[in-house]
């Protein structure tokens, strides 16, 4: 690879997903900005997260919570109640029914104010209910019931997103490895309304990440890999997407470069990828294709090649006119990775999009976006060819030398500011032969397709 592995390594680590954080509804955030207005009773608020309980338990200290709060509190390692400081276990919660009922006639009664009625809460999933829904899964899976294992792993996603209790609860259980492997028998055997049970347990498997080495295994053989292809190539949005985000976890989590391989050599796997980003099905499984791109061109310069093979390049690149930060980031990592193939320097160098687009996202989008852009844009500048000297004219004619220029007066470090500083000569021995622009208009740019 051209990337050093200590820069491959780092830039890995900062597009592994970010574990979502935990969010208000709309509606909650409308029922919480009301209550502030008709000033919600102080017993009648959570003491950890300062807004009107949902779902109320009291702890033997005494003291009242909404179960989200303080079971987030405890998850995060803590042992001891927040107010008191006494030992506090998940166990010793006990469901306050009284202030419940409370907080709900309260709503009520200022719903000429704005306020909505809270809902009783379900019941949270006990450990005995937890290893039923996981055990109804791998039942069905062993008999080759595909309607039932798709049911069954539809019901335990559905128990998994009501809460994050009931999430951890299943996830104890060993949700993920039972719905990895039940998959992977699926995926081994051609049963009746397979294709559908497939989607159902892959969506299901989303909400269980991070996966432990046996269910990576279990998505990682041959079979496995070969159905998650087909699902993401002819199988309903939802069953694609969710293919895309579980392939995704798989090669952001590889511990070896064994995985990625196996990945990288099932048949139709690079060209299912570059339909997700060519075709977009949802934003979530185009940032999740794009990460396993990522990867896999990374780890392998055969991988850069096989993409540049399939016209990754122009689709990266279209895909970056008009992305959000998110998209941009992890189209601008694949782009850079495909560089490294002969194929991909010769296609973005034609492409009359790619160097004002590099040019474009060089700057306020991130630091990461900036290192990449620097870097596919020193790859197709640094070679001294006819070909890279007309690269760098369009970039001095699009603004390159006055933003690289900016770049290193506020501050980069490492191989960007190497790169950025090399880009620089060879800019300013271009400049007075070219007309600079300050500015892109993409609109006034004919594209190649």
């Amino acid at each position: 690879m051209v990337l050093p592995m200590s820069r491959a390594a780092r830039a890995a680590s900062r597009l592994v997903p970010e574990i979502p954080m935990l969010r208000r509804s709309s509606k909650q955030q409308a029922s919480a900005a009301a209550a502030e207005e008709v000033a919600v009773p102080a017993h009648f608020v959570c003491p950890i997260s300062l807004d009107l309980m949902r779902d109320p338990v009291t702890a033997p200290t005494g003291i009242t919570y909404d179960r989200e709060s303080v079971e987030g509190w405890l998850a995060r390692g803590n042992t001891r109640c927040p107010v008191t400081g006494r030992p506090l276990r998940l166990a010793d919660l006990v469901p306050n029914h009284a202030t419940r009922r409370m907080i709900q006639d309260w709503c009520v009664a200022n719903r000429s104010s704005g306020v909505e009625r809270v809902p009783t809460p379900k019941v949270p999933l006990g450990d005995a209910d937890a290893a039923e829904s996981v055990a109804s899964v791998s039942a069905a899976a062993r008999r080759g019931d595909a309607a039932a294992c798709g049911a069954a792993a539809a019901r335990a996603r559905a128990l998994g997103k009501e809460s994050d209790r009931n999430r951890r609860c299943l996830a104890a259980a060993g949700a993920a490895r039972a719905l990895a492997a039940a998959f992977a028998r699926l995926a081994g055997e051609r049963v009746e309304g397979g294709a559908c049970a497939l989607g159902d347990v892959l969506a299901a498997l989303t909400v269980f990440f991070p996966l432990d080495d046996e269910a990576r295994h279990c998505i990682a053989s041959p079979a496995s890999l070969k159905s998650l292809v087909s699902v993401m190539s002819h199988s309903e949005l939802p069953a694609r997407a969710s293919a895309a985000v579980v392939l995704r976890e798989l090669a952001s989590s590889a511990v070896d470069g064994h995985t990625l391989e196996a990945v990288l050599r099932t048949p139709g796997m690079c060209d299912a990828l570059v339909g997700l980003v060519r075709n977009p099905i949802s934003t979530p499984a185009t940032k999740a294709a794009l990460v396993t791109a990522y990867y896999l061109v990374a780890a392998s310069d055969s991988a850069a090649a096989r993409f540049a093979e399939l016209g990754a390049v122009a689709v990266l690149v279209e895909a970056l006119v008009d992305a959000d930060k998110g998209t941009s980031e992890k189209a601008l990592a694949a782009l850079d990775g495909v560089l490294c193939a002969d194929a991909g320097l010769a296609a973005a160098r034609a492409h009359a999009l790619a160097v004002p687009v590099l040019v474009k996202k060089m700057f306020r989008v991130s630091d990461m976006a900036t290192d990449f852009a620097v870097s596919a844009l020193w790859r197709l500048c640094c070679s001294g060819d006819a070909a890279a000297a007309a690269c760098l004219a369009e970039a001095l004619r699009v603004g390159a030398f006055q933003k690289l220029l900016l770049l290193l007066q506020v501050g980069c470090g490492g191989v960007t500011k190497e790169r950025a500083s090399e880009l620089l000569k060879m800019l300013n021995g271009s400049r007075g032969s070219v007309e600079c622009i300050e500015t892109v208009d993409f609109k006034g740019l004919k594209r190649p397709f």
